[in-house]
């Protein structure tokens, strides 16, 4: 089977069997005419359930690579090294794609304006009504980011792989908000936030509380210069709360 050069998808992983069927199902829904041979890096982070099973039990229908991981901005600093391809699409294990349509939509928009990242809104289907306003805070974030500093999240994050490596990929010794620290360097006019939507899950709010995750966006942003600020272990807990 031949390998697309258009895209690449890269998917830092640890612990995730239960989630991760969610999204490679998402992802066979897709009407990208190429998702069959588009190669998935499962970056995993030495996972002790059946992650890497459950990845090699959807290699029928997907081209799937298991990698190893670590830390989010590792695994996907790992998969963007093995990729040869224009674009790549990094997301996380946990999520769904809520559109089958979207990640057509999202490599066209890309190629035809010439963008340098493409995101989308994030949507929580079992959360409740603290969960839906933190995503839409988000949300509101990204939209608005596009006139100033552009802002996405690796749960869905389409790039243009020429100015990837020139940022220099992910900051892999952070712990947190790598994802922000890479999009704020993207120019706000080759930036887009796409319609459709993907899934995400409740959980880091049920483990960490939602005062806790809103203390770390708020001072997600007034830390954006300091990048070491990023890299304490007082943010360790951000991380492993999956």
């Amino acid at each position: 089977m031949s390998v697309s050069k258009e895209l690449t998808i890269v998917i830092p992983a640890k612990n995730e069997e239960k989630l991760l069927p969610r999204l490679l199902k998402s992802l066979l829904k897709q009407d990208y005419p190429s998702i069959s041979n588009t190669r998935i890096f499962l970056a995993d982070a030495d996972s002790t359930d059946r992650t890497v099973q459950v990845a090699e039990e959807f290699n029928r229908d997907l081209a799937i690579t298991v990698i190893s991981g670590g830390l989010p901005s590792v695994g996907r600093n790992n998969g963007a090294r093995c990729a040869q391809s224009r674009y790549l699409l990094f997301i996380d294990a946990d999520i769904e794609l809520a559109d089958s349509t979207l990640l057509r939509r999202a490599v066209n928009l890309i190629k035809r304006k010439s963008l340098h990242c493409v995101t989308t809104d994030i949507l929580c289907r079992d959360g409740g009504w603290a969960d839906d306003a933190l995503y839409l805070c988000n949300n509101i974030a990204q939209r608005l980011s596009r006139f100033h500093r552009p802002f996405a999240t690796g749960m869905f994050m389409l790039v243009d792989k020429t100015r990837f490596d020139e940022i220099g990929g992910f900051d892999e010794q952070a712990l947190f908000a790598e994802d922000y620290q890479l999009t704020r360097q993207i120019s706000s006019g080759r930036f887009r936030v796409i319609r459709g939507g993907i899934y995400s899950t409740n959980r880091r709010f049920l483990k960490m509380g939602h005062g806790t995750i809103l203390r770390f966006f708020l001072k997600t942003a007034l830390h954006s210069r300091q990048p070491d600020y990023y890299r304490s272990k007082l943010h360790q807990a951000y991380w492993e709360a999956y």
